[in-house]
């Protein structure tokens, strides 16, 4: 079917038919809402040459994509794209994801808002200082941050969960239940989310005039394997950690077997609290020992920025610039008292 015949089934003009598909405010609810059911029984789907043409809009959203050889993809991410998709699904949105060397992602964001085939851009990992920023600022092209740029000014749209916060509630808890030697697995240092969760750790921790040790800190890329390596290295420590706040479930995954292999008991001899980004093939409540987790949903976050990206450029409702969401502090069995004499 095409829009002739879908306008001629409603009745209505192939104008009006097209506005409504396009989310323009001057044409009803009832109206739109007709067309979009009739579009479900029909299986109509508009020509994205035509409405590109018609509309000046691409309907896709745009994102780089950074890869290399020895370049970690990443389980977090995915989950991300899947609720970006649920929602860009719902009003027939477009992904178009450009490749690009690590060290030129400046210039891969730039030839893509330049190149007319995307509505929007958003931007992921981000790091402290980031030079994507400036550059974006320069372009005409809406976008949107998942995360925040440590020590810059929040002068641009973005959407976070307050990782200093979440870090910092799980090492008072760790505190209150009597612990004073700490351990954090974390993600790579440069990026954000990094940098703001250790320095909740080291805030909780200067509150009881503690530190959080160098050689009790690891940066490494999220998956089990280094998860592993560095809780082997913290259990060889003389005074070794009795608390272990890991920035993912992918690391305490490899944390645990650690633990296990050593032939301790997680929430007894050590405690463990990991960030939980709601992964669905890796969910906290089905370790071995249920972990405490600080909890906020990445497909969520996914869902959310696709909202308010393609309901900017449609016109369908007027959203905050900035979202700082609170993650939830999920107490299990991996955490309890210190063990005496620790």
């Amino acid at each position: 079917m095409n829009l002739k015949q879908l306008s001629k089934l409603l009745g209505l003009s192939q104008t009006t038919v097209s506005r409504a598909l396009n989310g323009y405010p001057e044409v009803n609810k009832e109206t739109r809402e007709r067309v979009l059911k009739a579009v479900r029984e029909t299986g109509y789907r508009p020509n994205k040459a035509a409405q590109r043409l018609a509309t000046g809009k691409a309907g896709s959203i745009g994102l780089v994509m950074p890869t290399a050889p020895g370049h970690h993809s990443d389980v977090h991410f995915g989950e991300f794209l899947s609720g970006l998709g649920e929602e860009a699904v719902r009003h027939d949105f477009h992904f178009v994801i450009t490749p690009s060397d690590p060290d030129d992602e400046v210039g891969a964001l730039r030839r893509l808002a330049m190149s007319g085939n995307v509505d929007a851009l958003f931007l992921a990992y981000m790091r402290g200082h980031d030079p994507r920023l400036d550059m974006l600022k320069t372009l005409s092209v809406p976008f949107i941050v998942h995360g925040r740029s440590f020590g810059r000014e929040p002068d641009y749209p973005f959407l976070d969960i307050d990782n200093e916060a979440a870090f910092y509630d799980a090492t008072k808890l760790l505190l209150q239940l009597g612990h004073r030697r700490f351990a954090l697995m974390n993600g790579p240092s440069h990026l954000d989310f990094a940098i703001r969760r250790k320095n909740g750790v080291a805030a909780a921790l200067a509150e009881r005039d503690l530190l959080l040790d160098d050689d009790c800190t690891t940066h490494t890329p999220m998956t089990d394997e280094h998860g592993l390596l560095a809780m082997e290295q913290f259990l060889q420590l003389e005074d070794r950690p009795t608390a272990i706040l890991c920035s993912s479930t992918v690391l305490a995954l490899g944390a645990v077997r650690a633990i296990n292999q050593a032939g301790l008991k997680l929430g007894e001899d050590i405690s463990l609290i990991a960030h939980d980004d709601v992964l669905p093939l890796l969910k906290p409540e089905n370790f071995s020992v249920p972990l405490t987790t600080t909890r906020s949903s990445l497909r969520a976050a996914g869902v959310r920025i696709a909202q308010r990206l393609i309901g900017s450029l449609k016109q369908i409702n007027i959203y905050p610039q900035q979202e700082l969401w609170r993650a939830e502090l999920i107490v299990r069995a991996s955490t309890g008292p210190a063990p005496m004499g620790r």
